[in-house]
């Protein structure tokens, strides 16, 4: 079973309420445990390797700002902040905005994003994960330079939904 595979496994035990399952293939013995918590489940081989499986991005509300400081007048179209929806880091990682040098760029702000569009990609460990947008509206900012370090839960994205 390949790393794609049971990631796919992880995403559909997360949409489920399955506690937990086992899947023996090959002499190797994966079990995936869906905690109280869903955004932290476990993974284990044979081998008895256990660690926590990327997150699924979760799209909430940023804290409210108190006070904000004295800015240059802002764009017309600028949104509120209150509405916006952050897309956040599901591990730590490297942040990439396009899939390698030379290649396009993800999304850009201005751009319009739907459930399932892939917005960047996280290296972890040598793995690069691809990061999909849970909700639709437009990009409004982005949180984070590109190759850059990330920790989990961290904001990448600002959202205005559509």
């Amino acid at each position: 079973m390949d790393i794609k595979q049971i990631q796919e496994l992880v995403k559909l035990i997360n949409k489920t309420s399955i506690g937990e399952i086992t899947i023996e293939e090959d002499g190797t013995k994966i079990t995936i445990k869906q905690k109280k918590d869903p955004s932290q489940k476990i993974y284990t081989n044979g081998g008895g390797f256990a660690a926590a499986a990327p997150a699924p991005a979760q799209a909430t509300p940023p804290p409210a700002t108190t006070t904000a400081p004295p800015a240059a007048p802002t764009p017309a179209a600028a949104p509120k902040a209150d509405n916006l929806i952050t897309i956040k880091s599901p591990m730590i990682g490297t942040f990439y905005r396009q899939a390698g040098p030379g290649k396009p760029i993800f999304v850009n702000i201005g751009d319009e994003v739907s459930p399932g569009k892939v917005v960047c990609i996280i290296e972890a460990m040598k793995l690069f994960n691809e990061i999909e947008s849970e909700v639709k509206g437009k990009i409004v900012k982005v949180l984070v330079e590109d190759a850059s370090p990330v920790e989990y839960d961290q904001p990448l994205f600002l959202v205005e939904p559509a």
